[in-house]
């Protein structure tokens, strides 16, 4: 696909641009509505044709759970393998539209590879997600941030004192969910591990306040993000911070969600998988 086609659907999926922009501008650059159309249904998500791990998997108890978050009830998808073992817990964090089936599909693969994972639902004080992705892209931006990191934090607490948890915390973001796997790493002294999917970087003057090993996955073609990738690098030396920063080349921001063909990257996503899970067996088993 034309790689101004990908850009362009980056700046209205994160809010710079209306749908009725959007589209304007995807018609212009496709040369009609026919092809539009046909561009846009390969971005959008085809979250059934995408799904890996299944909710009837044999091996995984699935519930969705609650905790007081910092103003609201806070709602969340938890995935664990079966059994009474104690295990490190991750808590998953989901892109600017919501607790996904995508994203949901991630915190299955997670307890599939033998953690206890929460998927978060950050619009729980809205009710939760809603259904349609536009809709979710907009309650996000009406998120308290203060309040917002703070119900991640309780989360992070709620995962440490269920019985079956070792204790041990790691989180993985993804986009938004990358920005703030790096927030949570700057707030939370306890947690072990934190891996950000092409996500925005924290100020360099709160880094020397990590304490986990920190996991920056980005996309080669992913200008906006990787804008802000030296200073973070340069800050985390500084600090001598435990990190590892890989930048996957030919890969488009969200090359991770293989719910949207056009910028999935199997082969960066396999990578940056294996990677991930690698971190979390080395400091959360």
């Amino acid at each position: 696909m034309d790689q101004r086609i990908i850009n362009l659907f980056d700046e209205y999926t994160h809010k710079p641009l209306t749908r009725k922009e959007f589209m304007e501008q995807l018609i212009k650059l496709t040369g009609g509505l026919a092809l539009a159309m046909t561009a846009l249904s390969v971005l959008d998500p085809g979250y059934a044709e995408a799904a890996t791990v299944e909710e009837s998997d044999k091996d995984l108890v699935i519930e969705d759970v609650t905790w007081p978050g910092d103003a609201s009830t806070m709602k969340g998808y938890l995935a664990r393998p079966k059994g009474r073992k104690k295990r490190g817990a991750v808590v998953v964090i989901h892109e600017n539209r919501g607790l996904t089936p995508h994203i949901k599909d991630v915190t299955r693969r997670v307890a599939k590879a033998g953690y206890l994972a929460l998927g978060v639902d950050a619009l729980s004080p809205f009710g939760g997600t809603p259904a349609n992705e536009d809709e979710g892209r907009t309650l996000i931006g009406k998120l308290d941030a203060q309040q917002n990191l703070g119900n991640y934090l309780r989360a992070l607490n709620y995962l440490r004192s269920r019985p079956d948890s070792n204790g041990k915390t790691g989180c993985v973001g993804f986009c938004w969910g990358g920005a703030l796997a790096n927030q949570l790493a700057v707030h939370d002294s306890q947690l072990n591990a934190a891996v950000a999917y092409y996500g925005m970087q924290p100020k360099a003057e709160d880094v020397p306040m990590i304490k986990a090993a920190v996991m920056l996955h980005y996309g080669g073609l992913d200008e906006r993000v990787n804008a802000g990738a030296a200073a973070y690098e340069a800050a985390l030396k500084a600090a001598h911070v435990s990190y590892e920063q890989f930048i996957y080349e030919g890969a488009n921001h969200a090359f991770n969600n293989d719910s949207s063909p056009a910028r999935y990257n199997a082969e960066a996503a396999k990578l940056a998988w294996d990677r991930t899970l690698r971190l979390f067996k080395e400091k959360l088993s």
